[in-house]
């Protein structure tokens, strides 16, 4: 008569036993979304874009998939971008293009602000900078610079060859517009792209951007 009770504890003992040992169940799978401001320095997907360049042609980023990008937004009347292109600038696009990296200049500011709506004058701008970029890509509209979060002039990007950014952010950490604190400055565009060419982790992928703020068409 005092079997069936035993029995039973025993049958439910051992029940309780095999649902705690059970795995948890796998957290669900998230998707990457656009460029988020708020996560800076998150490998997030750069978000797609197409824009007419100094010669007239459709650029799109899709067109580079598999490559290294590197975005700069610029504008030349801004003395930050003026201390930069005294040299810095050009040898680190030479530099990145020869390493078969694909360099995208990109003009977000409204026309009248240093931005340009015709390719004569963006590439009067290229050739009077010795720029070595690949492309002169105009944003009149300040479409592509205002999904990427761009801020400042410069305002870096580094894309990976699965179009993930990897770098965000101000091109070293020397924010100031004096040529001289070129020398010694930690260019953080140039140490994503080694450590992206190496298969590394990038070391830094946020930097606090600086420079002249970018006057978008609404706001100049």
């Amino acid at each position: 008569m005092t079997r069936l009770p035993i029995l039973t504890a025993v049958i439910l003992t051992l029940a309780a036993c095999q649902q705690a040992e059970a795995p948890a169940p796998a957290p669900a799978a998230t998707e990457t979304a656009g460029v988020d401001p708020a996560t800076p320095g998150q490998p997030q997907a750069a978000p797609a874009f197409t824009l007419v360049d100094s010669e007239g042609v459709q650029r799109s980023l899709a067109d580079f998939r598999g490559r290294t990008v590197v975005i700069e937004w610029t504008n030349e009347g801004c003395p930050y971008v003026q201390k930069h292109y005294t040299g810095a600038m050009q040898a680190l696009q030479r530099e990145a293009v020869a390493d078969d990296v694909v360099w995208l200049t990109i003009i977000s500011s409204a026309p009248g602000k240093q931005g340009f709506v015709e390719g004569e004058a963006a590439r009067a701008w290229k050739t009077r900078n010795n720029a070595g970029s690949t492309h002169l890509l105009l944003d009149p509209d300040g479409t592509v610079g205002k999904t990427y979060g761009a801020s400042t002039t410069p305002d870096m990007r580094v894309i990976d060859a699965q179009g993930r950014v990897l770098f965000t952010g101000g091109i070293d950490d020397r924010p100031t517009n004096k040529v001289e604190d070129l020398e010694g400055a930690n260019n953080f565009v140039r140490a994503a792209l080694d450590d992206v060419e190496a298969g590394r982790p990038v070391r830094t992928a946020y930097a606090q951007p600086y420079g002249c703020s970018i006057k978008y068409p609404e706001e100049a």
